[in-house]
């Protein structure tokens, strides 16, 4: 991140914080929420490692490389499991805009600036431009999505008298986490 330290770091605790509340929400009853919430887990500690102030630490060059190879079999991964669930297509674009964000760390003059700052030849306005598109709708629509759910869900027990799901497989806790991290990619593309 370029410019003052303290956004950065307030963006690599979101990011920490999002990425560990996706690991608690591995230990759910629910097999899809499991593996959504490790692919989730993975993006979250990625994102918040990506946005480490450079001033701070400056990554050498083998771990941009490194992040398109992860986040790259994270993307095909994601596209697989979207034959059966379509929100894994939203992962499937988190994922490109990460192996994307980090081919661009790769590119940019000696990693001298470091995270998020590429201009020139080697960053791709139209892609950045697409992606900032994609995740500005993604952040209106959940969180118009978000605002019902949180009303709905305010009860302890459903309709039909079962005990409420656990915290970790709260809808609007789901969401809410999803926001946040669209949020974060919001953040870390606006400089590219």
């Amino acid at each position: 991140m370029h410019g003052p330290a303290s956004p950065g770091w307030l963006l690599v605790a979101l990011c920490a914080a999002t990425g560990a509340y996706c690991l608690l929400r591995m230990r759910s009853g629910v097999e899809e929420q499991r593996g959504a919430a490790g692919g989730e887990a993975l993006m979250g500690f990625g994102m918040a490692a990506m946005a480490v102030p450079a001033v701070v630490f400056s990554p050498p060059g083998w771990v941009w490389p490194a992040y398109a190879v992860v986040f790259g079999a994270a993307g095909l991964r994601a596209l697989w499991a979207a034959r059966s669930a379509r929100h894994h297509l939203h992962h499937a674009v988190g994922a490109a805009a990460m192996v994307y964000m980090a081919v661009v760390m790769a590119a940019a003059p000696a990693h001298g600036h470091g995270h998020g700052h590429a201009h020139g030849a080697s960053g791709t306005p139209v892609l950045t431009g697409a992606l900032l598109l994609y995740f500005t709708g993604y952040v209106l629509l959940t969180g118009v999505r978000l605002v019902p759910v949180v009303a709905v869900a305010g009860g302890g027990a459903g309709a039909d008298g079962r005990a409420a799901a656990g915290w970790g497989d709260r809808p609007e806790l789901v969401r809410a986490c999803r926001l946040t991290m669209a949020i974060a990619m919001l953040a870390m593309l606006l400089p590219l």
